[in-house]
């Protein structure tokens, strides 16, 4: 039997996705997948024109060095496509954009398609989850009607994430903070900035801060900086 290959890179993006930022990030992302095509799930912004989706990775991937296959995943049906699923299986980048939250969950859920992702990522593969997708990767996730918190999809436990930190409403961000679980930790990213988890541990990549918020208070991290208290 074949040793069993470790996770690959898990990046949380605090959303901005392919901004002037996020330039850095992405190539690193890529470094380390070794990959020469990211698939790209715009599920999250099915009904915010996701036709641009596949536009803008197309013309940013392009200018790293790399092509990019947009996948029309809109709805639940499509999650389960296995012709889908396959793609993703094989993946070694898969991106997933921001938009909504709620409607990602719905599709993505004891999905075919989830499954292959995580047969992607736990192969070694990147996986990228931006904004809606960060948050909702995670268990607890931050459910943006109001910054209390509702169920994840658990990639990581006991880990929330809050998407454009450093630019979101202060009631907002409070509410998160004092509602935060017990025994959980509550990571604000910044847009164009990643909190990425490796064979290495954590560490911070990108334009912005990523801040922690825990039972001893907050502490924040900037690009290059390796977090502690954070789960394995």
């Amino acid at each position: 039997m074949s040793p069993r290959r470790a996770a690959g890179p898990l990046a949380l993006i605090g959303g901005g996705e392919w901004g002037p930022g996020a330039a850095t990030l992405d190539a690193d992302l890529l470094a380390r997948s070794g990959a020469t095509e990211v698939v790209v799930l715009p599920t999250a912004a099915a009904f915010e024109h996701p036709e641009r989706v596949g536009e803008r990775a197309a013309a940013y991937f392009a200018e790293l060095g790399v092509g990019a296959r947009t996948l029309a995943v809109l709805h639940r049906t499509d999650a389960e496509d296995p012709e889908i699923a396959a793609i993703v299986r094989a993946a070694r980048f898969v991106y997933v954009v921001d938009g909504s939250p709620l409607h990602l969950r719905s599709v993505l859920k004891g999905s075919a398609l989830f499954d292959a992702m995580l047969a992607s990522y736990h192969g070694g593969g990147v996986l990228a989850a931006s904004g809606a997708g960060a948050t909702l990767v995670c268990d607890p996730m931050v459910d943006p009607r109001g910054g209390a918190y509702t169920v994840g999809l658990g990639v990581v436990k006991n880990l929330a994430v809050f998407p454009y930190h450093g630019t979101a409403a202060d009631h907002l961000r409070e509410r998160s903070i004092d509602l935060l679980p017990r025994g959980a930790v509550l990571a604000g990213v910044d847009a164009e900035t990643a909190l990425v988890k490796s064979t290495d541990g954590w560490s911070v990549v990108g334009a912005g801060n990523v801040t922690l918020y825990g039972p001893d208070g907050a502490t924040t991290y900037s690009s290059g900086d390796t977090p502690e208290g954070l789960p394995a």
